[in-house]
């Protein structure tokens, strides 16, 4: 098995690319815009490469956009929506300092943070690994903690990411990770095909906040047409799942994409944006406002870690 990577740059935009030189497949990552996802190209059956990620087409769109649509970035040290960014730990009261345009705190603090490239490998699969340490930069996270990010392209256009966080505070600090990447697989979202095994729907407000209930969901247990269906929802996904925890599927070309998260990864976020010709499929350690509601927080002790994985697999048929 032959594998090559290759630093590029493409309409302004720095570019780590990963390939399978035996069928083409092709990741390409931007370490410089929080780690994150901007390409999975495959060949499709006319034996054409097709990039099944929404990302942006140029420096000059990612620059304006990315605060506002999230396409592709590491959510860390949170995913999704705390409302006012405020929350309580440990007997105190935090609130973030940068907040999106709807007064919330969003998608964390390092979707616009550099990556460092730390390792590469082409031996036997493609790896990028690549860190950020955050130091108590906004006064509603006065923590220190380090995260690694991992890209392995393996063969059968496969692509395995994995985080590292790990506490380089002296207090026990809360935290929780995810991604955001939006797929596509041609045409509109309405004509796929989608599959996920959740065992219940996260309660949400008119906010999108969770209100701390649950509600047993089965609709797309089985495959189903997307449709005019609208989703902005957070589901519990089903505990250990031999099978895909989630899948997209084209009938029109045959494009399927596969999503197999670790059990670090129970919580999955389901987002339909009103253009209907892709929808983000965001694997999260926990629900939104877990800062305040405890749903998956993750409570890390000084100095050590937490391992993050999820795998995507795309395939044609």
């Amino acid at each position: 098995m032959s594998f090559s990577i290759r630093h590029v740059n493409e309409n302004g935009l720095d570019l780590v690319r990963l390939t399978d030189d035996n069928n083409g497949t092709t990741i390409d990552v931007l370490p410089d815009h929080g780690a994150a996802l901007h390409g999975f190209r495959v060949r499709d059956a006319a034996g054409s490469l097709f990039n099944v990620i929404d990302n942006y087409r140029d420096a000059a769109e990612l620059n304006k956009e990315m605060s506002r649509s999230f396409k592709g970035p590491k959510l860390s040290p949170f995913p999704c929506r705390i409302p006012n960014g405020e929350y309580h730990y440990d007997g105190r009261d935090y609130r973030f300092g940068h907040l999106f345009a709807d007064g919330t705190a969003i998608h964390g603090l390092l979707y616009d943070k550099s990556f460092t490239v730390t390792a590469e490998d082409g031996d036997g699969a493609a790896m990028i690994a690549m860190e950020y340490q955050y130091d108590n930069a906004d006064p509603g996270y006065p923590f220190k903690y380090h995260c690694q990010v991992r890209y392995e392209l393996h063969p059968n256009s496969t692509l395995e990411v994995t985080t590292t966080v790990t506490n380089f505070d002296s207090v026990t600090i809360p935290i929780a990770d995810g991604w955001h990447p939006y797929w596509r697989l041609g045409g509109r979202a309405n004509d796929w095909q989608l599959q996920f095994y959740s065992e219940a729907i996260v309660d949400f407000d008119e906010r999108l906040v969770p209100t701390g209930g649950l509600t047993q969901y089965g609709e797309f247990a089985t495959p189903r047409l997307l449709g005019d269906t609208f989703l902005d929802n957070c589901f519990v996904l089903k505990p250990e799942l031999v099978s895909a925890a989630c899948e997209l599927f084209n009938p029109a070309n045959g494009l399927r994409v596969s999503f197999y998260p670790d059990s670090a990864y129970p919580y999955l976020q389901l987002y339909t944006p009103a253009t209907r010709d892709s929808i983000a499929v965001e694997n999260l350690s926990g629900a939104p406002d877990c800062f305040n509601n405890k749903m998956g927080l993750i409570q890390l002790g000084p100095g050590h870690s937490q391992i993050f994985t999820v795998r995507y697999k795309v395939s044609i048929g």
